[in-house]
């Protein structure tokens, strides 16, 4: 009977620790976006002063009209047009907007299609391109099998800027995946990392207590 007890406590404390990543997770990655993005713009716009790209910056303005005005579709589409033609940093930008409104439209397949074409963008930034592709892992994180994912992550979690947040989004694939020995080995490791961002060690200190300590 101690069994059935034990394993329906696991199982509770499994739910919340997913239940407050759910709610909290997310913002990670979406707050590393907006750093990467703010940077990407700062560029997009010196280059647009000293190259006088006008045609580029209206075109992307007009496209940011869309989105802010709710058509979605239209947004996404304008943002393409200009990812695949622009010779200054609004293409990797005009792409994570490209996707971004695809995923408000609901299109999740076309926004993860977007993203992993700017992954395969050898012309930016990597910061960017390592970012793209940890934005398409966390959006199959509910569609795709847990293989899958991993694999999308397992190149980021080894080394690059976004290592720290493909190891969060492997510990939480754990999680999903009721490998709770795992899950807490992982999510020690993440709370112990002094390399590892304040909010990661917090999320993951969080989870792991969610979890019943490491023990």
């Amino acid at each position: 009977m101690s069994d059935i007890f034990n394993e329906v406590d696991e199982e509770l404390r499994r739910d919340r620790a997913l239940e407050l990543w759910r709610r909290y997770g997310k913002y990670a990655v979406a707050g590393a976006l907006a750093i990467v993005l703010a940077t990407s713009a700062a560029v997009g716009w010196r280059e647009y002063q000293t190259r006088q790209r006008a045609s580029e910056g209206e075109r992307f303005a007009a496209a940011v009209a869309d989105a802010r005005a709710g058509r979605s579709a239209e947004a996404a589409a304008a943002f393409a047009a200009l990812a695949d033609t622009a010779k200054s940093g609004y293409a990797a930008l005009a792409r994570f907007r490209e996707a971004a409104s695809l995923v408000q439209s609901g299109k999740i397949k076309d926004a993860v299609a977007a993203y992993d074409r700017l992954a395969l963008d050898n012309a930016s930034d990597k910061a960017l391109r390592d970012l793209a592709r940890l934005e398409a892992a966390m959006l199959l994180m509910e569609t795709a099998s847990a293989e899958e994912v991993m694999a999308r992550l397992k190149p980021l979690a080894a080394e690059g800027a976004m290592r720290h947040l493909a190891r969060e989004l492997e510990a939480v694939l754990l999680l999903k995946s009721g490998k709770t020995a795992e899950v807490k080995a992982a999510l020690a490791r993440l709370a112990d990392d002094a390399e590892a961002p304040a909010g990661v060690r917090g999320r993951a200190a969080e989870l792991l207590a969610a979890l019943g300590g490491a023990g």
